[in-house]
């Protein structure tokens, strides 16, 4: 037998590439369907204890800078010390919502938010319409 050593012998690679397609065809149509579940076992949680929900402070301020603290009317002037009087008998941890007329300036509104900052309160949310 004679060899000839310049031929290059060529690869068939069109059945793995058919193979191959068929496995991710395959993949496709199972891979949806595969739900992983793992079982645990979650602690016993206490029904004794409730959570209870801290009601908000509502602070308004109108455009002729009068405030109300829920239902409670104050003048702009004196409600740094009326406010830290007031919020002696409040929760620190209650949700403060300050709701100001667009038409204010802004430094009445930051005074505003000072003052609630320096009475204790620290989750102060300012009210949009948006």
């Amino acid at each position: 037998m004679i060899y000839d050593w310049d031929d290059k012998p060529e690869l068939n690679i069109t059945p793995l590439v058919d193979v191959m397609l068929v496995l991710l065809a395959i993949l496709m149509v199972i891979a949806p369907n595969i739900i992983f579940e793992e079982k645990i076992q979650l602690p016993q949680g206490s029904t004794t204890q409730q959570i209870s929900k801290i009601p908000p402070v509502h602070i308004t301020i109108d455009k002729d800078k009068n405030v109300k603290i829920n239902k409670d009317n104050y003048l702009l002037n004196a409600f740094m010390d009326n406010f830290l009087l007031y919020s002696a008998k409040l929760d620190k941890k209650a949700t403060v919502l300050i709701s100001a007329d667009k038409s204010l300036d802004y430094g009445v509104v930051m005074s505003v938010l000072a003052a609630v900052k320096q009475a204790g309160f620290s989750e102060v949310s300012l009210a949009t319409n948006g």
